[in-house]
């Protein structure tokens, strides 16, 4: 089973990186990109559109696996949000924004940002869920019985 189920192999992930301006609030952000998820979903599951989720930056760093010093929090916190859209195909997605019904969403949440907007485009190179805790300690007993 895929992580991301019914991902193609050459499907196209595209994320937007929203930094709140100062005069909103999480809650204005909340509420206009449920609406434009919501319509994406209703217009576009069937013309390419596959999964997609909003992240909201905790403010936490992680000193364990960051290398740029040893920061404490993100000033970033409640503020910055990640979209991430999973596409059968970047065509699909251009299609899906070109949508009458999507414009208008789309300039309402753009009103909240305070750097923009630029939604970059990737394919997926790896993508996994967490093993059974029985298959990990399969996976680790074949580790170790095979380690160099």
């Amino acid at each position: 089973m895929s992580f991301i189920p019914n991902f193609p192999h050459d499907g196209v992930v595209t994320v937007n990186r929203v930094i709140l301006r100062p005069e909103y609030t999480l809650e204005d952000l909340e509420e206009r990109v449920a609406l434009l998820c919501e319509n994406v979903k209703t217009y576009h599951s069937d013309t390419g559109f596959i999964g997609g989720m909003v992240v909201l930056n905790t403010g936490n760093i992680s000193n364990e696996g960051s290398t740029i010093g040893q920061a404490v929090e993100s000033p970033l916190k409640d503020r910055e949000a990640l979209i991430i859209t999973f596409w059968r195909s970047f065509e699909d997605h251009e299609e899906s924004h070109r949508s009458d019904t999507f414009q208008p969403l789309f300039r309402q949440v753009l009103e909240l940002c305070e750097n923009g907007n630029e939604e970059i485009a990737y394919t997926l190179l790896w993508s996994g869920a967490a093993y059974s805790p029985e298959q990990a300690e399969a996976a680790r007993q074949a580790k170790e019985s095979h380690a160099a």
